[in-house]
């Protein structure tokens, strides 16, 4: 089964300014609009079957998982930091939406008049079901005064520091035993680049310590949002601050609202169709270009048979012989044109990606969604150090072109592939016809 023959692959998008001249509003419209198209067929040149939501659901088979477009935006695209972060922040929404309510009412939901620079003091009520929940505890002087005098109301009022693990969910689980899947830097060195962070935002008061999940956000902040972060994400400097501003007022996912945004905006209409407009190539860069001049020597050929056929005494008929050459040449010149070799395309095979040859089968298929969740905090995105860097440099051309194969497990990516073979050979066909008949229409040279 093959997708119609007017199909088109997906168009590079160019990761340029263009998202800054929008408005969340905008970005969140796009984001509906990607989400509708996409589960009603065919969304600018990506199958349902290969749709953003699905590949992140893990429901696509190599080399369309989440591992790969992992791989793809840290390799090529150089952009890891914002899937790590969208991967982080939905473990986040639902662990947080699992607490307790007596935890969840420490850190409010966040809305929009909250950013607003005269904002409201909080509610009475607020203050009200807070004194009912640290009832008993250290906190709730702090907190009764606080309902007591308006003068004290105040949203960045930091009670005594208490740690956060000294909090158990029920069943005795602390709210903040994620911490112990954490291994970049220390709590301190994040603690103090998180309040960095709020100083340089012109945010002067501390955060509330009893809020859940605070030392979880503070480290968060230290690696994706404050400047020189192992992750930091690309984002406007109004952006940094009204998140920030939400940041030192609750731990709620809602704080988070607008930068989720612009960021899955960036991986729905940008990182997406630019990774399954990469993942169509099954072959390496010198595969590609090996093959291309296969393409070009095929048509030269043709054109060689057509020449000397018709300088010589033989009938017309022969020359119809020159297809064969044209035909060849031309087709594998369009499939190289759009990044696949016909060779491995027969198998319905792929190159490995040089990251992938000095990788053991053990780490290759040792991954989850939470796992990559969970390891979105444990380092930097760089990998000029990794060990595979030196070792593919080393290789020969002529190694590169015949590296390791393996077969593609992804059906929608190989009807893909089937679609844009016949769109080679159809559009060969065509055009091998024409050349032929010109050829055709000259009279014999009867020069041998």
């Amino acid at each position: 089964m093959v997708y119609p023959l007017n199909y088109r692959r997906p168009a590079r998008v160019s990761h340029v300014s263009s998202r800054e001249s929008m408005t969340g509003a905008e970005k969140q419209k796009s984001i509906s609009e990607s989400i509708t198209s996409g589960s009603s067929g065919m969304s600018h040149g990506i199958p349902e079957a290969l749709s953003f939501d699905r590949i992140i659901a893990g429901g696509v088979c190599p080399p369309c998982t989440v591992r790969d477009f992992m791989n793809y935006l840290k390799y090529i695209e150089l952009a890891a930091e914002n899937l790590q972060f969208f991967l982080w922040y939905r473990d986040y929404t639902n662990r947080f939406n699992e607490l307790p309510e007596r935890d969840q009412v420490l850190s409010q939901p966040w809305t929009k008049e909250n950013s607003e620079p005269e904002t409201q003091p909080r509610s009475k009520k607020f203050d009200l079901e807070a004194a009912a929940v640290l009832k008993g505890t250290e906190f709730a002087t702090e907190s009764g005064a606080r309902v007591a005098d308006p003068e004290k109301n105040n949203p960045f009022f930091t009670p005594p520091r208490t740690p956060t693990s000294e909090m158990k969910r029920e069943g005795g689980e602390s709210i903040d035993s994620y911490e112990g899947s954490l291994t970049f830097g220390s709590k301190n060195n994040h603690n103090d680049r998180a309040t960095g962070a709020f100083q340089s935002a012109g945010l002067k008061w501390k955060p509330l310590s009893v809020q859940p999940y605070r030392e979880e956000i503070s480290r968060i902040i230290s690696i994706y949002i404050a400047d020189g972060g192992a992750r930091q994400l690309n984002l406007s400097s109004k952006e940094r601050n009204a998140l920030l501003h939400a940041l030192q007022n609750t731990t709620h996912p809602s704080a988070f609202r607008d930068v989720v945004t612009t960021v899955e905006w960036s991986l729905r209409c940008q990182a997406h169709p630019n990774f399954i407009r990469w993942t169509i190539c099954n072959g390496n860069r010198p595969r590609v270009i090996f093959a291309r001049g296969l393409g070009i020597g095929g048509i030269v050929g043709g054109f060689i048979a057509a020449i000397v056929i018709t300088l010589s005494s033989a009938s017309r008929a022969w020359r119809v012989l020159s297809i064969i050459g044209f035909l060849i040449g031309i087709s594998t010149l369009i499939a190289a044109w759009k990044g696949m070799c016909v060779v491995l395309h027969g198998m319905h095979h792929r190159h490995l990606r040089p990251w992938e040859l000095f990788t053991s089968d053990d780490e290759s298929d040792g991954y989850d969604l939470k796992g990559e969740s969970q390891d979105s905090l444990s380092s930097s995105n760089s990998y000029e150090d990794e060990p595979w860097v030196a070792k593919y440099e080393k290789r020969n051309v002529v190694r590169k072109i015949f590296d390791r194969e393996v077969w593609i497990k992804e059906p929608a990516l190989r009807q893909i592939q089937d679609t844009i073979f016949l769109q080679a050979i159809f559009g060969a066909l065509v055009l091998s016809i024409i050349i032929v008949g010109i050829f055709c229409a000259f009279p014999k040279g009867n020069y041998f």
